[in-house]
């Protein structure tokens, strides 16, 4: 511990330093989160479909990922969405408007064995997927 006339302002910086180790408390002074995530603060966001492709699942897994790229609507972006269900990617047609969220990897990470991909469609054209496949709703046309 220091001690002395500057002791205070010793104490005080190095507190300063050791809090800004925490991941958390350094994304939230620094706006890490605003600057390097396509969505940005918010939960979900708008965009519309670019294209439909396939991806390889990491190892031990085999397999493709339906996925589609898409343009975020409030800033261009263009980034790579999950598409879950089975044959879900039958219902989404280029030029659609989709709702994508994060997939709850840590630290604007991937989840599992998806290579690369930090966000998943959960809307298309304004209606549940979930309602989409299971048949109760139908597509809107846009």
């Amino acid at each position: 511990m220091p001690n002395g006339e500057f002791a205070a302002r010793k104490l005080v910086r190095q507190r300063k330093h050791q809090r800004l180790l925490k991941k958390w408390l350094k994304r939230r002074k620094l706006k890490l989160k605003q600057k390097y995530d396509a969505v940005g603060t918010v939960p979900r966001a708008r965009a519309l479909v670019l294209q439909k492709y396939a991806v390889e699942q990491k190892q031990p897994h085999s397999g493709q990922i339906k996925c589609v790229r898409v343009q975020l609507i409030k800033n261009g972006k263009v980034v790579g969405a999950f598409v879950p269900g089975d044959g879900a990617v039958n219902f989404i047609d280029e030029h659609d408007e989709v709702t994508i969220e994060g997939m709850g990897g840590s630290q604007r990470g991937q989840m599992g064995c998806i290579p690369g991909l930090k966000y998943k469609v959960t809307e298309v054209n304004g209606t549940n997927m979930v309602e989409i496949i299971k048949g109760r709703k139908e597509k809107p046309k846009r």
